[in-house]
């Protein structure tokens, strides 16, 4: 085996370690954060508007807010879920971007589940079309802030996560400006 496919399948199965610390300064963290902030704003307002409509906790046809139908159990998920949102764009880093990314693959699943009890009497989140569709939508949209820069092809070699999967590159340690991009 020569030398660089040797040195490719040494690094092939060796796991990234990502320095927590860099990716918290990175202009990537602001992905994250607006992301997992907005998101995360947005449902506890719905949330919020949903607890105050006093529309039975269960009640699986829930009042009408902004398109969609909520209930007080849907309302206080909403709420729920918006603070973890937020408290990860407080917190920023990789731990913003695992959150928009573990929440945005829950919303997905959630859009299926809701669609799975459209019209049913386990409808406990009072869901309808426009709800799922919000589910699927929001959830890609979540997943996208979350995965922006790490799971994408041809990153720049001043990326973060370049730089883990490519410790020993001799641009793993340089910058953009340097590099020659001039950005």
């Amino acid at each position: 085996m020569n030398a660089l496919v040797q040195h490719q399948h040494q690094h092939h199965h060796r796991a990234a370690e990502l320095d927590e610390r860099y990716a918290v300064d990175h202009r990537l963290a602001q992905v994250y954060r607006w992301g997992a902030g907005v998101g995360g704003l947005m449902l506890v307002l719905f949330g919020i508007a949903g607890i105050v409509n006093e529309v039975g906790f269960f009640a699986t046809h829930g009042a009408r807010i902004a398109g969609m139908t909520t209930n007080g159990a849907l309302g206080a998920l909403s709420v729920l879920v918006g603070v973890v949102l937020m408290a990860g764009a407080v917190i920023g880093g990789n731990t913003a971007s695992t959150v928009n990314t573990v929440f945005g693959v829950l919303f997905v699943l959630s859009g299926f589940v809701g669609l799975a009890v459209l019209d049913t009497s386990v409808n406990f989140l009072a869901f309808t079309m426009s709800n799922v569709l919000f589910s699927f939508v929001f959830g890609l949209v979540l997943m996208v802030f979350g995965m922006y820069g790490r799971v994408v092809g041809r990153l720049p070699h001043d990326n973060p996560y370049w730089r883990a999967r490519h410790p020993g590159h001799p641009d793993a340690g340089r910058s953009r400006k340097m590099l020659g991009s001039g950005s």
